[in-house]
């Protein structure tokens, strides 16, 4: 018996990325150099990922001393830690079994961890209520939501359920989503500008792509006969598109969902990254309790937020969290013992989440410090998405609608005819044809768009702005020289 008989149908309809093949690839070339080689650049720039720590930005100084001393408790007796740092690593340890980080903690988290995320999301909402019993904290804001898709999809059902997905979106959801056994149907966000209503500035849509109900609509008519929706899943802030959303976008697709009987899937792990000007993060808690809906029934709603993202970007600790919301009890009973078979996420990243949603204060010693690196942080994103947007506007063949937010920009590349042909026949996407010889010629390593979604003859490429300012001027000097290069080889 084939081996692939042992596979779940479900798991073998998982699409491998395309990145994975760029990543190979530039391990390789990262190798060669490190041997002599001669290329025209001397490193391979990484910005296919959202990982500002790989990108060269610092740690938060009080996250690590926090992470520090509780992992070596003797740093307490350390006259170099401020006096918060040790209070917080204290109190942190006191609520560990035996005072150490290496035991395991409540199934959902450390109770009072999860009572300060509560507050936090209270603060964050205006005061919309929020109970630590609807909060479960994973080793990850993905493993939240494969939990809670293994709740809502009946992988027998017939026919299958199905779950709305944004296009672009970010591919890592969608393979959950396929992996459940569910159907992923896509929804577009508009990229063109001459579809964009005129709106008033602070009350439209943040950035160049829009989330229109009425594409949501022609998603669910195209469902009809395939499989049975359950559920939308939206990014906001987007991944890779940087739509911000206004609050009248959000009550238009609450309302949607509330006719239509969709489970709202809300990630909102970026929502530290706001930088357009007359945008700003509300999140879909918030619109969900303000907004009225049909006597239908309450939304149900789970949002999803980590410590990877955001200023902190602590990708490696693996530590995300989801608030459920208006959910029936008997529902969270099985909610509760899905999140049981984990035994427990990670402490590194209860550890991180808790000094993400209680950051030291004004008054705190601690706090002039944490101040100045968060807005380092923040200032440096929002920098580098001005500057690249200036120039890839610029070059030919390229184009850039504007990010709001976010850590990405998601250029189109217009390919000319040559270049289609030479991917044909090289057996590849175009715009992973692009890509590779973006890494091979300029040694810089960026995400296809036809991993994260796109209509059909258009092409595009995820691009990383969590750099540090210098890298991201070398970026952008090795893409302008390659584009030019590029364009007139294939023109």
């Amino acid at each position: 018996m084939s081996s692939l008989r042992l596979i779940s149908r479900h798991v073998r309809n998982m699409s491998e990325p395309q990145l994975s093949m760029l990543t190979v690839l530039a391990a390789d070339i990262q190798e060669e150099l490190r041997q002599g080689a001669v290329k025209p650049y001397r490193d391979v720039i990484e910005a296919c990922w959202g990982d500002l720590h790989s990108g060269g930005l610092k740690p938060l100084t009080f996250v690590r001393q926090v992470l520090a001393t509780c992992f070596y408790p003797q740093l307490l007796e350390s006259s170099k830690l401020p006096p918060d740092v040790k209070r917080r690593a204290e109190w942190l340890l006191e609520r560990c079994d035996g005072g150490s980080v290496g035991s395991y903690t409540l199934t959902a988290g450390i109770d009072d961890v999860v009572q300060g995320i509560s507050e936090f999301i209270r603060r964050r909402d205006g005061g919309v209520p929020s109970r630590p019993e609807d909060i479960f904290i994973s080793s990850g804001s993905q493993q939240s939501l494969t939990n809670v898709l293994k709740v809502l999809v009946d992988s027998e059902a017939s026919p299958r359920a199905g779950v709305l997905v944004p296009v672009p979106g970010y591919n890592t959801a969608v393979c959950s989503v396929v992996a459940q056994g569910a159907v992923a149907v896509p929804y577009f966000l508009c990229e063109e500008e001459e579809e964009e209503e005129e709106e008033e500035e602070g009350e439209g849509e943040g950035g160049g792509w829009t989330l229109k109900v009425e594409e949501l609509q022609r998603a669910l008519d195209s469902a009809e006969g395939v499989c049975n929706p359950v559920a939308l899943y939206v990014i906001n802030p987007g991944n890779p598109a940087g739509l911000v959303q206004s609050r009248e976008s959000m009550q238009a697709v609450v309302r949607f969902v509330a006719e239509k009987k969709l489970f709202l899937l809300a990630d909102e792990v970026y929502q530290d990254y706001v930088h357009a000007e007359g945008s700003r993060f509300v999140s879909y808690k918030q619109v969900v309790a303000e907004t009225e809906v049909p006597p239908s029934g309450p939304v149900q709603l789970a949002s999803f937020h980590s410590a990877s993202k955001g200023t902190l970007g602590e990708c490696g600790l693996r530590g995300g969290f989801v608030e459920l919301f208006n959910l029936d009890p008997a529902v969270m009973e099985f909610v509760f013992k899905l999140f049981s078979t984990d035994s427990c996420a990670a402490v590194s990243g209860q550890i991180a989440l808790d000094v993400m949603t209680r950051p030291p204060r004004p008054g705190d010693p601690s706090f002039p410090r944490f101040q100045q690196e968060t807005q380092h942080i923040r200032a440096t994103l929002a920098h580098n998405v001005r500057r690249a947007q200036e120039v890839l506007d610029r070059l030919p063949g390229l184009s850039c609608r504007p990010a709001a937010g976010g850590a990405f920009l998601f250029p189109r590349v217009q390919l000319p005819p040559k270049a289609l042909q030479r991917a044909q026949e090289a057996g590849i996407e175009p715009d992973t044809f692009y890509c590779k010889k973006l890494l091979e010629e300029a040694g810089v390593l960026v995400g296809p768009g036809c991993d994260y979604g796109q209509k059909e003859g258009t092409y595009h490429f995820r691009v990383s702005a969590l750099l540090r300012s210098d890298v991201m001027e070398e970026l952008l000097r090795r893409l302008s020289s390659f584009q030019n290069r590029f364009m007139k080889t294939f023109s």
